[in-house]
């Protein structure tokens, strides 16, 4: 059985809109994009705690929109970066609302219909971890049904004040089984949800 990880930049209110690029989501109107790579491209250390080793990672899982943008944007960055690699090599599913959503990137499979269902069948199908990255509408609904098994965490110490946030009214008791702060405050933290 597979364990479901879901990667998260947050800020210390719990906004995860638009993490990386200005232009990332600005839906509702928000307009403070980028706010975490701002933080963390001035913080090396904090921003290769962040990212973790990928090792162990089995399959990759996304909300489509996530995919095409996330997925897309790293793909087709010609510079190195550090995410090229097992974006492109990582079996990835993606939860879709639409069945004839066409996956544009490598080794991509469309998990269409209910998302919650098409997510449980995926943890008995697929042995290792399985990492979400954002997909803040699909961890959101997988939470609710207890399917999400860790978070990785990087907080930003910023207050956005508006945004979307990463968890509903859902309790979720964690435990925290590593931690990571960094000298500009920045926390990087790994939490096993308690069943």
């Amino acid at each position: 059985m597979g364990k479901l990880t879901a990667v998260e930049y947050l800020s210390l209110d719990g906004v995860m809109q638009s993490p990386g690029r200005r232009d990332e989501d600005t839906r509702g109107g928000f307009d403070l994009g980028g706010w975490a790579s701002e933080a963390l491209g001035a913080d090396p250390e904090a921003a290769q705690a962040s990212m973790g080793s990928g090792e162990g990672t089995t399959a990759m899982l996304f909300g489509r929109r996530t995919y095409d943008d996330l997925v897309g944007h790293w793909l087709s960055t010609t510079d190195p970066n550090p995410f090229t690699q097992i974006l492109r090599d990582t079996p990835k599913y993606v939860a879709s609302r639409d069945p004839d959503a066409v996956l544009p990137h490598p080794n991509s499979s469309l998990l269409p219909g209910d998302a919650v269902a098409a997510v449980r069948d995926l943890k008995d199908e697929v042995e290792g971890d399985i990492v979400t990255l954002g997909s803040g509408d699909l961890v959101r609904q997988l939470a609710t049904q207890g399917l999400v098994d860790e978070y990785v965490v990087t907080t930003i110490p910023v207050v956005l004040g508006r945004g979307t946030r990463l968890w509903g009214e859902t309790y979720a008791p964690m435990t925290v089984t590593r931690s990571f702060t960094s000298s500009s405050g920045i926390v990087v933290a790994t939490l096993r949800v308690e069943r």
